[in-house]
C-alpha cells in the first residue's frame, strides 16, 4: 500500500523491502512524502551504508562522513538506534558512539560541538544495524507520522492512524459510496476515511517535521506545496461517512477528535448498540470495523457473542455491501459464521491480524 502511495506522489525507483519501501526523488518528493503519506511511520534519508562488526568500526565509519554538510555546532542532534542479529548488540551504546563520532569531528575541526536534544533535535538521525550492516539516515519526519494531532486523549487500545488508513485503502473504497464503522471507538477509521476522500494530507497541520531543522530546508518550496494541498481539498463528502459505538464516552472522543481533525462538520458519529445497527442510506457501500479481539480489551470467551451478533447483523442488513472486519483472533473470526472472500495479513503492533472481507453471497 505504501509502494502505491509513493508512486502516486511521483517517486521513482520505488521498491518494497523488509519493513519499508525504498524510493528516489528530489527535495519536493521528500516534502510531499511527509505531507501526504498515510501508511508510513517515518521517512528516512540514508547518508551512510557500511558493514560494521564493532562499536569502534561504527565510530570510524561515522566519523568519515563530512558532517559539515548536514549540521553546524549550533545545531542540536539526537540518534535513535535499533540493532538486530548483529555483533553490535547494544543499541544505546551504538547510538552513543555515533553521537561521539559526530561531536569529536566538530571539536577537532572547529573547537565546538553540537548539543544533544533527545526531545526535539534540529537534526535527528536514525541508525539501523541488521546483520552487521549499518544504515545511518537523516530523520526527515521527526515525530512518527501516525501521530496526526487530532487524538489527544487515547481510548483503550486505540487503532493506529496509519494502520487505520491502510485498512481503508485495502478495502478499495473510493469515497463515492457510503462508509460506516459500527464499532468506531475513538473514530480513527471514519476520520481517516474523511481525510482520504476530501484529499486532506495527514501532515497538513503538523506543527513540525524533522527536515525543517536541516541546513537545506527550502521554506518557500515547503510553503508552496502545503498551500497547493489546501487549495485542492474538497469541502463536501460525495457520500456519508458514519461511526457508531455503544459507549457514550467513545462517541464523545470521536466527535472531539473529528473536530480537532477539521472534519467535525462532515463525518457523523452516533451512539448506537450493534443490535440496533442501521445503514446510513439506501446506497450500498463499505462497512469496516475493528472489533476487540481479546488481546487487550475483554477476554475471548466474553467476545464470542459480539462476533456472532456482528455476523447476524451484516447477514440480515448489509446485502450488497462490501463488509470488512479487522481482527487478531481467528477463533473469534469464525464466530461470525460467514465465509471469507479475502484475507489480508497485517500486524497491529506485534499482534498478527487479518483484514477479512466477508462473503455475503
Amino acid at each position: 500500500m505504501l509502494t502505491q502511495e509513493l508512486r502516486d506522489l511521483g517517486a521513482v525507483g520505488v521498491e518494497a523491502g523488509r519493513g519499508g519501501v525504498h524510493f528516489h526523488g528530489d527535495l519536493a518528493t521528500l516534502y510531499r512524502a511527509n505531507l501526504w503519506l498515510r501508511t508510513a511511520i517515518r521517512v528516512l534519508r540514508p547518508i551512510l551504508e557500511v558493514p560494521v562488526t564493532s562499536p569502534d568500526e561504527l565510530y570510524d565509519a561515522v566519523r568519515s562522513v563530512d558532517w559539515s554538510k548536514y549540521m553546524t555546532p549550533d545545531h542540536t542532534l539526537a540518534v535513535d538506534c535499533n540493532v538486530r542479529d548483529s555483533q553490535i548488540t547494544h543499541s544505546k551504546y551504538a547510538a552513543l558512539r555515533t553521537k561521539d563520532a559526530i561531536c569529536d569531528q566538530f571539536v577537532e575541526r572547529i573547537g565546538r560541538r553540537p548539543s544533544v536534544n533527545v526531545e526535539e533535535p534540529m537534526v535527528g538521525l536514525n541508525l539501523h544495524i541488521y546483520r552487521d550492516q549499518a544504515v545511518l539516515s537523516l530523520e526527515s519526519s521527526g515525530q512518527s507520522l501516525h501521530k496526526r494531532g487530532y487524538r489527544p486523549i487515547l481510548t483503550r487500545a486505540p487503532l493506529n492512524e496509519a494502520l487505520g488508513a491502510a485498512l481503508i485503502l485495502f478495502t478499495s473504497w473510493k469515497g463515492d459510496t457510503p462508509l460506516v464503522d459500527p464499532m468506531c471507538g475513538s473514530g480513527t477509521i471514519p476520520i481517516e476515511a474523511t481525510w482520504i476522500v476530501t484529499r486532506r494530507p495527514p501532515g497538513l497541520t503538523r506543527r513540525r517535521f524533522g527536515f525543517q531543522g536541516w541546513m537545506d530546508f527550502d521554506v518557500e518550496l515547503w510553503t508552496a506545496l502545503r498551500d497547493q494541498a489546501r487549495r485542492e481539498m474538497l469541502k463536501q463528502l460525495p457520500a456519508p461517512i458514519v461511526g457508531y459505538d455503544q459507549r457514550g464516552d467513545a462517541i464523545s472522543f470521536s466527535t472531539g477528535n473529528a473536530r480537532a481533525a477539521g472534519v467535525g462538520h462532515l463525518v457523523k458519529f452516533e451512539r448506537r448498540d450493534l443490535r440496533d445497527f442501521r445503514l446510513p442510506c439506501d446506497t450500498p457501500g463499505t462497512l469496516l470495523c475493528n472489533p476487540p479481539y481479546g488481546e487487550r480489551i475483554g477476554e475471548e470467551k466474553d467476545l464470542r457473542s459480539l462476533y456472532r451478533l456482528l455476523g447476524e447483523v451484516v447477514r440480515e442488513r448489509c446485502a450488497g455491501w462490501s463488509v470488512h472486519v479487522f481482527t487478531g483472533n481467528p477463533n473469534l473470526a469464525r464466530e461470525i459464521g460467514l465465509p471469507f472472500a479475502e484475507q489480508t495479513p497485517l500486524f497491529n503492533g506485534k499482534i498478527s491480524c487479518r483484514l477479512l472481507k466477508l462473503d455475503l453471497s
